[in-house]
Formats: structure tokens, C-alpha cells, sequence
């Protein structure tokens, strides 16, 4: 997948359904006839497939007309779920997080970063609140970074590292950099998912290290005292050599 070969466009529409009224954006040149229903799991028996990892029990694998896919409704993590899992507070339909991240997306592949490419996004409202959906298309074959050091499998630590920087560099800020949002294709080439939250900022060291802590942490907490000797502390350093030496190449 190239994502330098990606231009976005947009088309948004108002729906209703089941579950409310509410509207949608999608790309209409790879969904030409988007509906509604490209955002129920269930629109095809037995076509989807829960994302084992992440996702917080709402994401699934699903087709689509313009390939494999990701669906992910989005659900609160942490104190928050226990209020309200699904729903969150309407500010407008430009601050859903549904349409930030969908744009989002499609101004990081601009930029020719490696992030999925969005197909389409959604919102249900409900009084004060709303619910939302984003569907991208799927990187295949791929592997997340969790994933292989779960195994003990070797991961391209320098490609990653590089990976970070080209998003630091442009100011691509994530909210929640973890071994699960960094996926690798068969060429080893490193992605960045799930930008829930994410700002394009003024590149700054300050949130770039907070970044790249977030990530030490996930690390530690996914395979503990492995992190810190042998093989994935030699990973980790080889990623901050390789970041260390990209944030050098100007923007």
C-alpha cells in the first residue's frame, strides 16, 4: 500500500435508522453509493470479524465494495466507560470524533504518511449526546508491534523509530501511541493507526518525548522486565537511534 498515492475527497449526507438521526462523511470516490448501513457489522451474517486486539470490544473486519476493511464504534476507555461507554458529549457535528479522525486521516495521507486510508464516518444523536462509527480500509497482511514481541518474533525497531519521526516531523501528534497502534505489512513497513484524539501540532519536543513514553509504557506493560534487557531493550534502543537520526531530515 502507498500511502503518497492517496488524495481524499468528501461527501456528507444525513441518514436516519434504528438507532436515530444522524449524518455521515465518506469518500465518494471509493464509496460511490455509501449508505448507512456500511456501519452495522452485522449487514452481512457471518462477514464480520471482531478485531482480536484493541478496538475495545467494538471493531470488527469487514468487507466493503472497496476492499477489507475496519469498522470501529467508538467506546470510552478507563473511569469514563462506566458513566457512559459509547456516548459523548455534542458539540456539533464537526467536533464528533467520528469526523475529526476521518479528516484527520485524509490530511496525514496528504502528506503521504502511512495511516489507513478512511472510507467513510458517522454519527447517531441521541439529546445531549451522540454515538459514532469510522470505517477504513484494512492494511493486509499486517502485524502490530504487540503482536510480534507477544511471540518474541524480531521487529524492524529502526523502521519504526523512522516511521515516528516522518509523523513527528509533520507535526502528526497521536493521542495514544501503543504496540497495538503500529502495525507492520509484509514489507516490514510500519503503519500508524487508530488516531482517535490526534491534532496535527507544531512540531515540539515536549509532546514528541511524551509520545514516545507513552509507547515505552505500553511496551513495559505488555511484556514487563522483558522490555528493559536483552533483546527489547536492544529494540528500544535501536528504535530511539532511528528516531534520533530522522528528526535530524528537515520536514
Amino acid at each position: 500500500m502507498d500511502a503518497s498515492a492517496y488524495i481524499g475527497t468528501e461527501a456528507v449526507a444525513g441518514f436516519r435508522d434504528a438507532r436515530g438521526a444522524g449524518a455521515m462523511v465518506f469518500d465518494p470516490a471509493q464509496l460511490p453509493g455509501a449508505g448507512v448501513g456500511l456501519f452495522d457489522p452485522q449487514r452481512e451474517a457471518g462477514a464480520a470479524l471482531a478485531v482480536p486486539v484493541g478496538g475495545r470490544g467494538a471493531a470488527w473486519f469487514v468487507h466493503t465494495p472497496a476492499g477489507a476493511a475496519v469498522l470501529r464504534h467508538y467506546r470510552r476507555g478507563g473511569m469514563a466507560a462506566k458513566l457512559s461507554a459509547g456516548s459523548y458529549l455534542w458539540q456539533g457535528a464537526q467536533r464528533t470524533r467520528s469526523f475529526r479522525e476521518f479528516r484527520l486521516l485524509q490530511a496525514l495521507r496528504a502528506r503521504g504518511l502511512p495511516v489507513p486510508t478512511p472510507l467513510a464516518a458517522a454519527y447517531w444523536r441521541a439529546g445531549a449526546g451522540y454515538r459514532a462509527a469510522l470505517l477504513t480500509l484494512r492494511i493486509e497482511p499486517a502485524r502490530s508491534l504487540g503482536a510480534l514481541v507477544d511471540a518474541g518474533l524480531p521487529a524492524p525497531w529502526d523502521k519504526i523509530g523512522i516511521t515516528i519521526a516522518r509523523f513527528h516531523r509533520a507535526g502528526a501528534c497521536h493521542a495514544d501511541l501503543n504496540v497495538d497502534n503500529l502495525l507492520m505489512d509484509a514489507d516490514d513497513d510500519c503503519w500508524m493507526i487508530d488516531f482517535d484524539r490526534g491534532a496535527v501540532r507544531r512540531p515540539a519536543l515536549q509532546w514528541q518525548l511524551a509520545n514516545l513514553a507513552r509507547l515505552r509504557r505500553s511496551l513495559r506493560k505488555r511484556i514487563g522486565a522483558r522490555a528493559d534487557t536483552g533483546a527489547g531493550l536492544a529494540g528500544w534502543e535501536r528504535l530511539l537511534a532511528a528516531w534520533n537520526e530522522s528528526m535530524r531530515v528537515p520536514a
